[in-house]
């Protein structure tokens, strides 16, 4: 067996022995989910896993079939979205997609070897070649680094992503609870309305009621009958939200929510530090950081390989039947005769700015929804403390003195209904401040971690004439 191997190559081969390290980089096995994993858990206390498999699409079906299985609670919510919720898988093989390429980028090139017999006469000719690409080589360890940084910056925003799914979700669900609260109440108030009516009705009869109180009274009825209808409609519009967030479907849909929403806390939350702390943890000023660090890593590399970008180490050998033997080595290069780079570099130089630029803008958002969402936290808290303390307690004591009237004969049975019409506006507006003080603590923790989405409030069930609420009783 003859050596094809001259000195050239055997250097070339020698210099490119520190970055043979890097030509064997590997995937990690879990698609670059690592950092995914640790926000969730972390942040949410949850854990995530990506279907690959029928066995892993198994497992999460089982682990969702034993959350469905018991009283819904908003930390199940949110478990069970980030393992069923199909959009949240398909970022997740998008992070597959992007490590794999990031390993690509890092692997050394595939050297070339050719062979060419040629034919002329009698006459034969036999050509080897063995070629490097020795650009490709001087641009690795640049090139490598751009690439893990935009895949940083990626599982940040595929970790944000999933904490958006949970913070949506957590809303999602406290709305829900509420509209099927609101919905049990009017009800309610529909079957006292009712009853009320037919009294009416009654009483006309028998000549002891005119007919302006009956039409009163039915009038009251036919408004109950609708709110009761808009509840409902909101109940089932909530409802739905929620299960296309928690990814179920069909049969599999069907879950249970609680009966009412959570107490408000004792005391709301202190947050003096909450922008120093924003800018800290959120994942979408860490990932345009990240960007801005790629960028730059760009401008670098684009600077280093303006005048190699064409540049290839190769090894020769020419054999003919006739003529002497040919060995050797040629080195190709670019000549900047007319091309000295200066627009790409000003292209990347303007790209980095803009990313500079992007950056600031991101982390001024960033101070400003963590402002509004904890105003609007503490807002919502002292709204739903009051209806709590005053309003709430206030109307039940109105509502005891009339029974007190009542039954000492100092009121009839329609001044006793009359209060009663007169608390629905404040219950109903009680649960919709409780619902809305849930729906700011979710806005408030996602804007510790990452864009809230300040702008969109819970679905609300307006009740005609009664003052409205999505929330339940």
């Amino acid at each position: 067996m003859k050596n094809y191997r001259s000195a050239p190559v055997r250097l070339a081969l020698l210099a490119a022995a520190p970055l043979l390290l890097a030509g064997c980089a590997s995937l990690s096995g879990n698609g670059g989910m690592t950092f995914v994993q640790d926000a969730a858990k972390t942040h949410l206390g949850a854990t995530v896993q990506v279907a690959k498999t029928d066995q892993d699409i198994d497992t999460i079906d089982r682990r969702v079939a034993e959350l469905l299985g018991k009283p819904m609670t908003a930390d199940a919510a949110v478990q069970i979205a980030l393992l069923n919720n199909r959009g949240l898988q398909a970022s997740f093989q998008e992070l597959g997609i992007a490590e794999a390429e990031m390993v690509q980028a890092s692997r050394l090139p595939n050297p070339g070897f050719s062979l060419a017999k040629l034919k002329r006469g009698d006459e034969r000719e036999i050509e080897r070649g063995f070629s490097f690409d020795l650009g490709h080589l001087v641009a690795l360890p640049l090139t490598r680094q751009l690439e893990s940084r935009r895949f940083a910056a990626l599982q940040r925003s595929v970790a944000m992503e999933m904490l958006s799914l949970a913070a949506e979700t957590r809303k999602a669900f406290y709305a829900a609870v509420a509209a099927e609260q609101t919905a049990s109440y009017m009800r309610d108030v529909r079957a006292t309305a009712d009853a009320g009516a037919e009294l009416a009705k009654r009483l006309a009869q028998a000549g002891n009621w005119t007919k302006l109180q009956q039409a009163r009274e039915h009038g009251f009825f036919s408004e109950a009958v609708l709110n009761a209808a808009r509840a409902e409609a909101a109940r089932v519009s909530t409802r739905e939200r929620l299960t296309r967030l928690l990814g179920l479907w069909g049969a599999h849909g069907a879950f249970a929510l609680p009966a009412r929403l959570p107490d408000l806390p004792a005391e709301p939350k202190d947050r003096p530090d909450i922008e120093q702390v924003a800018m800290a943890t959120r994942l979408d000023v860490q990932a345009a950081k990240a960007t801005l660090d790629a960028t730059a890593k760009n401008l670098g590399l684009s600077k280093v390989t303006r005048f190699i970008n064409v540049l290839e180490l190769g090894y020769m050998r020419n054999s003919s039947n006739e003529a002497p033997r040919q060995t050797g080595y040629e080195i190709g290069i670019e000549i900047p005769l007319f091309d000295w780079g200066d627009a790409r570099i000003a292209k990347a130089e303007a790209v980095y700015m803009q990313s500079v630029h992007r950056t600031a803008q991101i982390a001024i958002e960033a101070r400003s929804e963590v402002r509004e969402a904890y105003q609007g936290y503490r807002s919502a808290y002292d709204i739903a403390r009051h209806y709590r303390d005053d309003v709430v307690p206030t109307a039940k004591r109105i509502s005891d003195e009339n029974v007190l009237l009542y039954n000492g004969m100092f009121i009839s049975v329609f001044e006793l209904l009359a209060d009663a019409r007169s608390q629905i506006a404040s219950v109903n507006a009680s649960i919709e401040a409780l619902r809305d003080f849930w729906v700011a603590q979710s806005d408030l923790d996602m804007a510790l971690v990452g864009k809230p989405s300040l702008g969109g409030s819970a679905p609300s069930a307006s009740v005609a004439g009664t003052g409205g609420g999505a929330a339940a009783h």
